[in-house]
């Protein structure tokens, strides 16, 4: 079950395709190669398969008259039988002795007893060649098991790097691939961002007309780097830059510089910069930037490609002059974790925000892509910002997209309110799932949990009003929720509106307990969000009347997961753990006084949730108020007197 405030959820995926790529294909390029070479290990054992026997063995056939031929090579002599079918070899694997019969061929070793050979053969009628054994068969035969399967190897690996982009002698990179004429973006196709194009404007101007700067000795910054939560639009600023400047652009990704060889990402980088030395004035975009910007720590252990790829990109910033119209531009959602060298005034001297939108932003990026869908009079999308309170330009471009298509869907020529409304719960909490047909006693529960959640809310004047409360289930999880929106975009929340909140988020499970004598698990949601703010309040906003203000947290990864880490003894945290639980229960307690003072109207508006589903904020308040109005007429009857 979901209250209150809808919230984003960022991804953010991290894979590097041509590495995983390039990795398979070496391991089978090796499996190959000694597949290759137990092959060929498996032809000569094939080719010498001859059994060998001993010399006395050797001895006794010669005498019974069992051999009509050898053939000697070095001290090795090969031996035929004269016998049709072969005589009958017996040999000792282990404990055990095998028969070999039929056998026409066999080997013996001379060594020692060379000499003999002629006295032994002397009077018998068997035939003697001598061999001399080739010294180049011997090489041929090496180079056959040995040399070829890496030659083979090599040229097979070195295919594969060109295929890489970079040869194995060379390690060209692929910097022409990567450069685009023209973007077709420009600063009229970003909204929402109104101080990051300010501070990006003035670098447009400089490619523009650097002659105007360079009369009074202003240079062009020699970099500018954009950080902001993934989704804000960083890589489209940089391309509205380009596209307003009208000059090449070279757009990569920090992974695409580290390969597993070292040098290879010092190469690409390298190559990069010459190429756009050739093509200046002209940008060059580097997209997650972290990937090699990392900072170099020897304590964990370090990576030498990645290292070397970035004290190439530090020593390439310092090689080209500013004159020459080379702008860098780079992005990332972790500017903590940058090396310090690359973050210096030389080589990054701006540092972009590019922050989630707020209202008035909002409302602009929905302008923005609204303008190539069709939509009605009836849309409002200052109503739809208010709505939208912290999601990205990404998350409100998919909401315009998804309310073209329900309205599709709907056999609407033309996007409604109605749509951008169902648009937004689509993109924040899933689409409803009507294959989830809830029993007569679950809905019920569900029922008086979204609706002791927007009860507190109606019943306290800091809570922000309610839009929409439904009990269908969605497919991100959640059986109901309650929708509020805020009246007008806020920055700073006061004490009284968070215990407010605080409040709210306890009020379902205040109404499952009072209603039904019991709770459930439907509850989860609401006790981890009320967790995270008391925890806050306590640690971060000083607002625990223990704990005063001190500071007991820090925030490590502000524009991605916002994860903090305490910094405090155990003792202390120990403390903070028991002021929470301090907290929770005393916004448990006020929130089951508060429905238990209005169980009247928690009852008749959770039955007609149960009825209808679906209720909207003005519905809500209605119930709320003639409920109210009731309550106050049953105990305070007017009374008619006469004169």
């Amino acid at each position: 079950m979901e209250n209150n405030n809808l919230k984003n959820n960022n991804e953010k995926p991290d894979n590097n395709k041509n590495n995983k790529k390039l990795n398979i294909i070496i391991l089978i390029t090796v499996l190959v190669m000694f597949l290759m070479l137990i092959s060929i290990t498996a032809m000569q054992e094939l080719a010498n398969s001859k059994i060998q026997i001993t010399y006395d063995e050797f001895v006794e056939f010669v005498n019974d008259g069992s051999v009509s031929e050898v053939t000697l090579s070095g001290s090795v002599a090969d031996i035929k039988f004269g016998p049709e079918d072969g005589v009958t070899l017996t040999k000792k694997v282990g404990e055990t002795e095998i028969e070999f019969r039929n056998q026409k061929e066999a080997t013996v070793n001379l060594v020692g007893n060379e000499n003999a050979l002629l006295e032994l053969l002397q009077g018998k009628d068997i035939r003697l060649e001598k061999v001399t054994p080739s010294a180049l068969g011997s090489i041929l035969s090496s180079i056959l098991s040995i040399v070829l399967p890496l030659v083979i190897f090599i040229i097979f690996l070195n295919m594969v790097m060109k295929r890489q982009g970079s040869g194995l002698m060379g390690m060209k990179g692929k910097a022409k691939s990567y450069v685009q004429k023209d973007t077709g973006v420009c600063f009229d196709d970003v909204a929402g961002e109104d101080e990051a194009k300010e501070s990006l404007q003035e670098i447009v101007e400089f490619l523009h007309n650097p002659e105007r700067f360079s009369r009074i000795g202003a240079k062009l910054p020699k970099g500018a780097l954009l950080v902001g939560p993934p989704g804000t639009g960083k890589t489209l600023l940089a391309k509205a830059v380009a596209g307003e400047a009208k000059v090449p652009f070279f757009s990569l990704s920090g992974s695409e510089f580290v390969e597993m060889f070292v040098g290879v990402g010092a190469s690409r980088v390298r190559e990069l910069f010459d190429e756009a030395k050739k093509q200046a004035p002209c940008i060059v975009f580097i997209d997650e930037i972290d990937a090699i910007g990392r900072t170099r720590d020897s304590r964990s252990g370090g990576n030498d490609e990645r290292e070397q790829t970035l004290n190439q990109l530090l020593a390439e910033m310092d090689g080209f002059d500013s004159s020459k119209a080379i702008l860098i531009l780079a992005a990332t959602n972790r500017p903590e974790i940058l090396d310090p060298a690359l973050l210096r005034p030389g080589r990054f001297d701006r540092r972009v925000v590019v922050d989630r939108p707020d209202l008035k932003g909002r409302e602009a990026i929905l302008k923005v892509h609204a303008e190539k869908v069709l939509i009605d009079e009836t849309v409002d999308f200052k109503e739809i910002a208010l709505a939208t309170s912290g999601v990205t330009g990404s998350d409100l471009a998919n909401m315009i997209n998804e309310a073209a298509i329900l309205a599709v869907k709907y056999g609407r020529n033309a996007v409604s309110q109605k749509d951008l409304f169902e648009a937004v719960e689509v993109v924040l909490v899933g689409k409803e799932k009507k294959d989830r047909i809830l029993s007569k006693e679950e809905r019920e529960i569900v029922s008086y949990h979204e609706v002791g959640h927007a009860l507190i809310s109606a019943l306290d004047k800091d809570a922000e009003p309610v839009q929409k409360i439904t009990i269908i289930p969605r497919t991100l999880g959640a059986l109901g929720y309650v929708m509020q929106v805020p009246e007008e975009e806020k920055y700073l929340n006061t004490r009284s509106e968070l215990n407010s909140m605080l409040v709210g988020y306890l009020g379902g499970r205040a109404a499952e307990e009072i209603v039904f004598g019991n709770v459930t698990t439907g509850a989860a949601n609401d006790i981890e969000k009320a967790t995270k703010l008391c925890r806050a309040m306590i640690t971060q906003y000083g607002m625990s009347e223990k704990f005063g203000l001190m500071g007991l947290e820090s925030r490590e990864n502000e524009y991605l997961d916002r994860r903090t880490m305490m910094m405090c003894g155990d003792e202390t945290a120990s403390e903070v753990d028991r002021e929470v639980m301090k907290m929770l229960h005393e916004a448990y307690e006020k929130a089951k006084s508060m429905l238990t003072e209005n169980r009247d109207v928690l009852d008749k508006i959770a039955r007609f949730l149960i009825e209808k589903e679906t209720i909207t904020g003005k519905e809500f308040m209605d119930l709320f108020h003639n409920a109210i109005a009731e309550r106050e007429q049953e105990t305070c009857p007017s009374v008619s007197t006469m004169n």
